[in-house]
């Protein structure tokens, strides 16, 4: 999407395109497990077309087109709170802040794979394994620089930017498509992590069976976010989804 928190002189990605195969492509180029990876969530509501999502499922990545409704609903929420400042090991949960324009789908990934789970399937001393590291100790403005620096990232996101099944957009180009990654933590909450906000967000507190697909995750989670949309007026909501769970060859 256009970036209006990140200044226009930024340098800017191609934006990846809302296909799982380009996204674990991504993921796994970095350094994840390929046991791990990003599948199609095909409804949130009928039970046949959940069962086919690999569970457990750590992560959400929800792709919406960015209405007026929704800067609406961010900036009221956002507003009263204070800017998030975390850092270190003791962090509930690693939040990237968006500096690099037409990036949200990166910044989504690294949400996804940074928090949780995921976490303990990247293999030792890859680019993201050292990339994580390194950002854990950081503040989120110093943590933004070094996303913003880091020629492997760079790389290997320009790289999965080719593979997707349409031409892609140029880097410059203004995409109305957002991400927005919904991750269970460490510590059993629920997050909204989104580069464009103040800080990451809780949402609830998710039982030790409860994963990123379940009832309850989806009611605090994706459902929630849907439904502000709806109530907010906005006429055509569209969404699509993925989850970060086992992959199967």
């Amino acid at each position: 999407m256009a970036d209006p928190d990140a200044p226009q002189n930024n340098k800017a990605f191609v934006p990846l395109e809302n296909n799982p195969e380009v996204m674990t492509h991504l993921v796994q180029q970095l350094g994840l497990s390929p046991t791990i990876g990003f599948t199609d969530v095909w409804s949130i509501d009928s039970p046949d077309l959940i069962a086919f999502v690999p569970r457990p499922s750590h992560a959400l990545l929800l792709v919406f087109p960015v209405s007026s409704t929704y800067e609406t609903a961010r900036v009221a929420e956002d507003t009263p709170l204070t800017t998030y400042t975390g850092s270190g090991p003791s962090e509930s949960v690693m939040w990237f802040k968006q500096t690099i324009r037409n990036a949200c789908g990166l910044i989504g990934l690294l949400h996804a794979v940074a928090n949780g789970e995921p976490r303990r399937h990247i293999t030792a001393g890859s680019d993201l394994d050292t990339l994580l590291r390194e950002a854990e100790k950081l503040e989120p403005l110093q943590r933004a620089d070094l996303l913003y620096e880091s020629k492997a990232l760079e790389s290997a996101h320009a790289d999965a930017a080719k593979l997707g099944d349409t031409a892609a957009p140029q880097a410059e180009d203004s995409v109305d498509l957002h991400f927005v990654a919904f991750v269970k933590g460490e510590d059993g909450r629920l997050w909204e992590l989104d580069g464009r906000r103040k800080g990451p967000l809780e949402r609830g507190r998710l039982g030790v069976d409860e994963d990123a697909m379940s009832e309850k995750a989806l009611d605090l989670g994706v459902r929630r976010f849907l439904e502000i949309e709806k109530s907010s007026g906005n006429p055509d909501v569209r969404f699509s989804l993925v989850s970060l769970g086992e992959v199967f060859d």
